[in-house]
């Protein structure tokens, strides 16, 4: 029976992963310890969003809940507080995300100088929050017409990946003389067990309980698998291996690995690393 062996969010869109042993199926993603999934994000001072793949430094911000605060810390930097507290005063910040415009709240001047020094960025950067009073549809085209919601993940609110679909790429990476990676250069929400390689490709929806996770959409994947997770350095590209075998015609031939999820039942239920999920296949 498939299993769920990884929970993961990303406080801050693009920074560092949180594995979590419990979380909340929200709508919009997860939520633990008082902190959603992309509830943060990185922008120009003119509001484009930022990912690593302009500051590969982004994957050595590490966010972490303590008590009320987001604590987000850095290398060479001192730790900064973010006030996990929602404030309704805070100003108004117009920012896009790929085709979205978003309201969102911006986060002030000394987010705003701690994160232009940590990345030793270009240009100044922000820092905004998702507000409360904003929702942000996700496209229907992939979802049957069933409405859904995310924060500032790219697109959908959860990215499930099939540990055995890693284990067959790092088995070609091996065969080409290559090192393996880990998970977190893919950045899932969640990692299942015990499913057959790709089976997630397949997957109809994965249950448990009340709670039921639709998979709708591959995962076109971008350069940002390349840079090490742990030192923010970039190295050999995996695409040209899953060029091989990956390539997605139904995405114009872009290089998939992992789905895009949304919750079609459930929202407000609890997931926990070990839970049993199960599986119905549509083909």
């Amino acid at each position: 029976m498939p299993t769920l062996s990884q929970l993961l969010l990303y406080p801050i869109k693009s920074c560092a992963g949180m594995a979590v042993q419990e979380a909340t199926l929200l709508e919009s993603g997860l939520a633990a310890h008082g902190v959603h999934d992309r509830e943060w994000m990185l922008v120009t001072e003119s509001g484009q969003f930022l990912t690593q793949r302009e500051y590969p430094r982004m994957a050595l911000i590490r966010p972490r809940p303590d008590g009320g605060n987001l604590r987000v810390s850095g290398p060479n930097m001192g730790d900064l507080l973010l006030p996990l507290a929602w404030h309704e005063e805070a100003p108004t910040r117009h920012v896009q995300i790929w085709d979205d415009s978003v309201s969102a709240a911006d986060c002030g001047d000394v987010a705003a100088g701690w994160f232009t020094e940590a990345l030793d960025a270009r240009e100044r950067v922000r820092l905004v929050r998702f507000r409360h009073d904003v929702v942000r549809p996700t496209s229907v085209k992939w979802t049957g017409g069933m409405p859904s919601q995310t924060r500032f993940a790219d697109g959908y609110p959860l990215l499930l990946i099939g540990q055995s679909s890693l284990d067959d790429l790092n088995l070609r990476l091996r065969a080409a003389g290559r090192e393996t990676l880990p998970m977190d250069r893919f950045r899932p929400n969640l990692v299942v067990a015990g499913l057959e390689a790709f089976e997630e490709d397949y997957t109809a929806f994965l249950s448990t309980g009340a709670a039921e996770i639709r998979p709708v959409k591959p995962c076109a994947r971008c350069p940002i698998p390349a840079i090490d997770q742990a030192t923010g350095v970039s190295g050999p590209d995996p695409l040209d291996i899953l060029q091989t075998y990956r390539a997605n015609p139904k995405l114009d031939g872009a290089v998939c690995l992992g789905m895009n999820c949304i919750v079609s039942a459930g929202a407000g239920a609890r997931l926990h690393v070990g839970q049993e999920l199960a599986a119905e296949l549509a083909f």
